[in-house]
């Protein structure tokens, strides 16, 4: 253990996921603290470090890695960076929350967690929303019988940025594209219901030559076993939504904000079956605290992540899947 028995974190980067949600989410944990942050602009960090309430700040992310005194980073840089950045920081001996996607194919995700395997520091994938106490009570639910054998799954995650051209959502080159950016999310889902990995997917995408031809929007279907499948859409160039629905043969689950989390009742989810239609209450938390608490007893107390490093490279290879078929109009089938 850290000598506060407090994971120390430093942040690698000021993007706005970070200051908005994540370094609170870990100011908030019970078991973690933000000792420090770095930006290629060190004015940019110090003026974060004042405004997020962090002790130290550095003007490179080598200078935060060099710090004896962080045990952890959090990586919330551009897509075509977390590979490089996360080995550096496996290799400097630094355990590595990185960012959804975590990496831009299977392959480079494999190649991270390799890495961080053989420094002995633990990597995790930052898909707060699975930490959420509320799946654990869909997935009793399921188990329960109540809506019977899951027959499908369709989710949604969109929103309208397009005006943003500067955004680094829209460089190809960066990883940019609403598939690797909120599409990811409903692929996460429906194989962490299922418990399983898909056989094959069709996906339709808008690539848009004002946005560097990135996926501005895309729908598709997943192919699990026994017929059942995920069809969802993600954009960046639609109206905002993220939606569950499972369905069932004697009923199905509602879930209106699935990977937002608010402190009303938008968390809540509904069950409907032939029996009437109930609303679940759900606890209100900090899905990014919990996200940081279950990394944190993991380094602290060497139990098991949640979700474990080898679940990002399977989720990549259903995006590269995904993507693959988007630019080539096929459907293509997921190896064993």
């Amino acid at each position: 253990m850290t000598a506060t028995n407090k994971l120390r974190w430093g942040i690698l980067g000021c993007a706005n996921i970070a200051i908005h949600s994540v370094i609170p989410g870990i100011q908030q944990s019970a078991l973690g603290e933000v000792a420090a942050i770095a930006s290629r602009n060190g004015e940019k960090a110090k003026e974060t470090a004042e405004k997020c309430g962090i002790p130290r700040s550095y003007d490179t992310y080598e200078a935060l890695l060099a710090d004896p005194s962080i045990d952890a980073v959090y990586i919330p840089l551009p897509n075509h960076l977390h590979k490089e950045w996360t080995v550096r920081a496996a290799e400097a001996g630094k355990h590595v929350l990185c960012e959804k996607p975590l990496a831009l194919t299977a392959q480079e995700a494999a190649e991270m967690v390799s890495a961080c395997d053989h420094a002995g520091v633990k990597l995790a994938e930052a898909f707060m929303y699975r930490h959420h106490p509320r799946y654990t009570q869909i997935k009793e639910v399921i188990n329960s019988g109540e809506i019977g054998i899951i027959r499908g799954i369709h989710s949604t995650f969109t929103f309208n940025n397009a005006g943003d051209r500067g955004n680094i959502r829209y460089k190809r080159e960066w990883g940019g594209g609403s598939l690797y950016d909120v599409g990811c999310y409903p692929l996460s889902v429906a194989r962490l219901l299922l418990e399983e990995e898909p056989q094959a997917v069709t996906v339709h995408a808008f690539f848009s030559p004002e946005h560097d031809q990135v996926d501005m929007m895309a729908s598709g279907l997943v192919e699990f076993s026994d017929g059942v499948g995920l069809t969802f859409d993600c954009g960046m160039w639609a109206a905002f939504r993220n939606t569950l629905e499972i369905v069932g043969t004697e009923g199905n689950i509602m879930v209106p904000s699935a990977f937002v989390s608010q402190a009303d009742a938008s968390s809540h989810f509904f069950v409907t079956t032939a029996k009437g239609h109930r609303e679940v209450e759900v606890p209100h938390v900090n899905q990014y605290s919990l996200q940081a608490d279950d990394f944190a007893r993991s380094v602290l107390e060497g139990t098991s992540l949640l979700f474990p490093a080898s679940d990002a490279i399977n989720n990549m290879a259903l995006l590269d899947a995904c993507l693959k078929s988007a630019r080539t109009r096929a459907r293509i089938a997921l190896s064993e």
